[in-house]
């Protein structure tokens, strides 16, 4: 299958094949002639499979440039991943002139508004920043042709469905809306019977995607040791750039201060941080100049980073789902890789509700404790099962979350 068969124009397939994208991925053969034809669509797909490039190829398809009002609108849960769809935006924009306005907090929009002189084509953005912009009558949706929820499982799980109800109801209802969501939950149902008409229903392949490359492991520790055996296993990996994931913003500082004063080459990112402060440290650790990044979940979802080699669990998520978000970090692009779950007795029932979802076992190693930090070794049971092991009465300097 290719782009052209799916009904993509030349000067589109011409930009991908700049980009060395030749063949469309499972949910982009599925979505794209659908989106074409002018059909709603619930798209269920994991991220990291070419959502972004199945919804922006048709879109841009069938926008026209001699029209200067906003035709086309991407809503995202977070500002990441509205930058993210932005940058694959811009990049297509080089060959098909489409104008595009982002919008999301930390930014100044009016700038980007006088630049583009009220000639906006394409929006991406955050609910909440739309709103402000619908509030004040800087953006118009008057002739808008399609709409794109992205993420929406996310979307309404971190309280967005309001905000979203609310900007739904001022668009045209003559308009094609597209719902992209990794997992289609009782509230992404809901959400579609409500805006979307006789939507196609479109769901990708999901193991083969984010699982198949990446070597998984689960560290067995105890509170008080739990910074020094992940120190063990981090040491013993020689990651050349991991993603370390924590559950709340008071862990994820905790223990980029550790690792820091440790002596890594460590940065953190979370919502607390400023959106100058988050845009320098990804763009620090997309460029190499970071090789560790301790991150909340905010990182965990459309950010594409080249070169991410080993992702860390040192907090387990609450939703089995996120735990596959996290690791598709790493093992991208056919590459390989490793994710490592350091894990204490509080996280065992979440680390069940994992192993269903995923639908296999992970296996369950220990560290040595007859070894050093530079020159450890793991000891791995096969049957999943911990070996018994005494550990020592010292305590780790992390201590409990």
């Amino acid at each position: 299958m290719s782009f052209y068969k799916l009904g993509i124009n030349s000067d589109l397939v011409y930009a991908l094949e700049n980009q060395d994208i030749f063949t469309p991925t499972p949910i982009q053969s599925l979505s794209i002639p659908l989106v074409l034809a002018g059909e709603d669509l619930i798209a269920e797909a994991q991220t990291g499979t070419g959502k972004t490039l199945a919804f922006l190829l048709p879109l841009f398809q069938n926008i026209d440039i001699e029209n200067n009002h906003i035709q086309g609108l991407v809503i995202t849960p977070t500002r990441e991943l509205a930058i993210q769809i932005t940058h694959v935006a811009n990049e297509l924009s080089e060959i098909i002139p489409i104008n595009i306005l982002s919008v999301y907090g930390g930014q100044d929009v009016n700038a980007q508004l006088h630049k583009l002189k009220g000639s906006i084509q394409l929006v991406i953005g955050t609910p909440g920043r739309i709103l402000d912009h619908l509030k004040r009558g800087t953006i118009n949706f008057n002739e808008l042709k399609t709409l794109v929820v992205d993420e929406a499982d996310q979307m309404f799980h971190i309280g967005f469905k309001v905000e979203v109800d609310d900007i739904l109801s001022q668009l045209p209802r003559s308009r094609q809306t597209l719902c992209f969501s990794a997992t289609i939950s009782h509230v992404v149902n809901t959400f579609s019977k409500k805006h979307l008409i006789d939507p196609q229903h479109v769901r990708a392949p999901k193991e083969q995607v984010t699982l198949t490359n990446i070597t998984q492991f689960v560290v067995e520790t105890s509170n008080r040791r739990k910074y020094d055996d992940f120190l063990k296993v981090l040491k013993q990996n020689y990651p050349n750039k991991a993603i370390i994931f924590c559950r709340s913003r008071m862990g994820t500082h905790t223990l980029y201060e550790l690792m820091l004063a440790s002596g890594f080459n460590v940065e953190e990112l979370h919502g607390a941080l400023t959106q100058a402060k988050r845009e320098f440290v990804m763009t620090a650790f997309r460029n190499n100049k970071i090789k560790f990044l301790v991150a909340t979940d905010v990182a965990a979802r459309g950010l594409d980073v080249e070169g991410v080699t080993h992702v860390f669990n040192y907090n387990l998520p609450d939703e089995p789902e996120s735990y596959v978000h996290r690791i598709g970090r790493t093992g991208r692009a056919g590459q390989g890789g490793v994710a490592y779950t350091i894990l204490t007795s509080k996280d065992e029932k979440r680390l069940e509700a994992i192993e269903v979802f995923i639908e296999m076992k992970i296996n369950r190693i220990t560290v040595s404790e007859d070894s050093d930090t530079t020159d450890q070794k793991l000891k791995l049971n096969n049957s999943g099962k911990p070996r018994s092991k005494r550990r020592r009465k010292t305590k780790g300097p992390f201590g409990k979350k």
